[in-house]
């Protein structure tokens, strides 16, 4: 990479922990309102992970009311992403889970990632 783009680059965000497919995770995210800022919390599951420097992305898929889905995409290297808390991690065998939008209910459900012991 040259020096150039090098400077460009964005800084990493420090408030995002490693990120993977299937995992449910709060993103804190700040809001502007005409002269008021404010934290927003976007409950969801990581269908899809796109890197490329300052153009690395996430989007977030999560059900509203009436069973509507909604996604959201943040930038990797924002810095309105307060923080990022991952609540649980699902074991998945897909980079990208496009296969959740058809789903709802109990067949939308991801198993959930074994820790193992050692």
């Amino acid at each position: 990479m040259t020096e150039e783009a090098r400077a460009l680059e964005a800084p990493i965000n420090p408030n995002i922990p490693e990120l993977r497919s299937g995992d449910s995770v709060s993103v804190h995210v700040l809001i502007k309102e005409g002269t008021r800022e404010r934290v927003q919390e976007f409950k969801g599951t990581i269908i899809r992970l796109r890197k490329g420097g300052n153009n690395a992305n996430f989007t977030v898929r999560r059900i509203a009311s009436h069973g509507i889905g909604v996604e959201r995409s943040f930038l990797l290297r924002s810095p309105r992403i307060k923080k990022v808390e991952v609540q649980r991690q699902a074991h998945v065998r897909r980079a990208q889970l496009y296969y959740l939008r058809e789903r709802t209910g109990k067949r939308a459900r991801l198993k959930e990632k074994r820790r193992s012991k050692s």
